[in-house]
């Protein structure tokens, strides 16, 4: 398969919580039965997306694009600028839920607002002979997983259903690097998975489909990240399409083309970032890449991953790093470490959060950070921590609109308040954060799953508090 893709274990639950092993997964049919779970604007408001804005220099932004824009996630080189010329119609098909729904004409709103793509849903999903076109299917899993086990969605170019896809897997036509001027784009979402993960899959794809194609682990603020910490598009991500779109490109330019007119976009565009360029970043080795994906994978056992790990963060320290990859290898060994080496992982844990609080974009990691500790510190029954924790972690969760990451510091939170007396408040917690928890992890009986998990820590941590 040629196209780009989102990876199949999101980071929340790979490294979230330390109970997503437990986790059920959403209830299919009442999905597949076009049911809506929750309304995402009960969640988010509508109206105010207040994604992080691109907070680097432009002179490292121009190096970003250039590779996520002429290199492919398998290394392969892209030789030509490609891009949709005009207007770009949108087009459903498949068993599509209201929250799906509500969730795309949002997402092409900022498109519209934030990226100036003209990108518009087609009436009656019908659009002209020639007309741009991107098609969004919504597939089973299993149909998906069974052609791409490793992707939970992905974008194809030169597809107009999943049909097609099928026919033509071995057709040069949906080659990325072969695709100059774009005109038809399938992107592939799963129709029976959560809505916040149906979300995502339509962020990115649906931004990799119009613009640039390559994922890279080192930057901490943009979907285009295979750690999958951002969950929605960020001010950095709707920077780069925007200069993807700008007038003084052209399709079919080579890289050395628009490398010359990249610096006087971003200027054009992004004044606040006209100063000079940090350190580079230097290159990603491909085995630092498989360790981590190893690490996370599901297909291994244990010993197999925390092995991988290991060598993840081996590498890292052998290449010097000092940013996002280093943390990310730090918070993947803390996530799986080996009964007994409570104290490493706790160390790993702080340094990474460190990290990421320093680095532009990590924020949000940190706050997946901070939900490891608040774990931690209430299974050992340290309620105020777990009070300072959540605290500090629940203002990034809502602005990147991680529903399942802030349901989950709710139900923490609401615990820890429980422990210390205050059942009032803990009680109005816990309703407070089922319509995130349902978002999240897809139904009632997925959010009342989590939360039930999460009183069972909260109970452990009682009884080692009165021994």
């Amino acid at each position: 398969m040629s196209g780009a893709s989102r990876p199949l274990l999101p980071l929340l639950a790979a490294l979230g919580l330390g109970l997503a092993a437990c986790t059920p997964m959403p209830d299919a049919q009442r999905l597949q039965d076009g049911l809506d779970p929750i309304s995402p604007m009960a969640v988010f408001d509508p109206g105010r997306p207040n994604p992080m804005p691109p907070t680097r220099p432009n002179a490292d932004m121009v190096h970003d694009l250039l590779k996520l824009g002429f290199v492919m996630e398998s290394g392969r080189p892209i030789p030509q600028f490609s891009r949709f010329e005009g207007p770009v119609r949108i087009i459903t098909r498949g068993t599509m839920t209201p929250t799906a729904e509500r969730d795309l004409d949002r997402l092409l709103a900022r498109l519209r607002a934030e990226a100036r793509i003209d990108v518009t849903r087609a009436p009656d999903n019908r659009v002209a002979e020639g007309e741009n076109r991107i098609v969004v299917e919504f597939v089973p899993q299993r149909q998906l997983r069974a052609v791409v086990p490793t992707a939970a969605c992905f974008v194809v170019p030169n597809v107009d259903s999943w049909e097609d896809f099928l026919a033509n897997r071995r057709n040069p036509a949906i080659d990325w690097t072969r695709v100059a001027q774009r005109r038809r784009v399938g992107v592939f979402v799963p129709a029976d998975t959560t809505p916040q993960e149906a979300r995502d899959c339509l962020h990115e794809e649906i931004a990799q489909g119009l613009g640039p194609l390559n994922d890279l682990f080192r930057l901490s603020d943009s979907v285009f990240n295979d750690d999958n910490f951002q969950t929605i598009l960020t001010g950095f991500d709707m920077l780069m399409l925007r200069a993807w779109y700008a007038p003084e490109l052209q399709v079919g330019m080579t890289r050395a083309q628009v490398a010359a007119r990249l610096p006087a976009i971003l200027n054009r565009l992004n004044p606040a970032g006209r100063r000079s360029p940090g350190p580079a970043p230097g290159p990603t080795p491909r085995e630092w890449v498989t360790a981590i994906e190893n690490a996370l994978g599901v297909g291994s056992n244990m010993a197999q991953r925390r092995a991988a790990a290991n060598n993840a963060l081996r590498i890292a320290r052998s290449q010097g790093w000092t940013g996002p990859r280093l943390a990310l290898s730090l918070l993947v060994n803390a996530r799986i470490a080996a009964p007994g080496e409570g104290e490493a992982a706790l160390a790993a844990l702080l340094l990474a959060g460190e990290i990421y609080r320093n680095r532009p974009g990590g924020e949000v990691h940190a706050a997946h950070v901070d939900m490891q500790l608040a774990v931690q510190a209430l299974a050992g029954g340290q309620y105020d921590m777990v009070l300072d924790l959540t605290d500090r972690a629940r203002p990034m969760a809502e602005r990147t609109e991680n529903a399942a990451l802030l349901s989950s510091l709710g139900f923490m939170r609401a615990e820890a308040l429980a422990q210390l007396g205050r059942q009032d408040e803990a009680d109005r917690l816990r309703l407070d954060s089922m319509a995130a928890a349902r978002y999240g992890f897809g139904s009632e009986a997925a959010a009342r799953s989590r939360q039930a998990e999460i009183a069972r820590i909260a109970g452990a941590g009682q009884r080692l508090a009165q021994r």
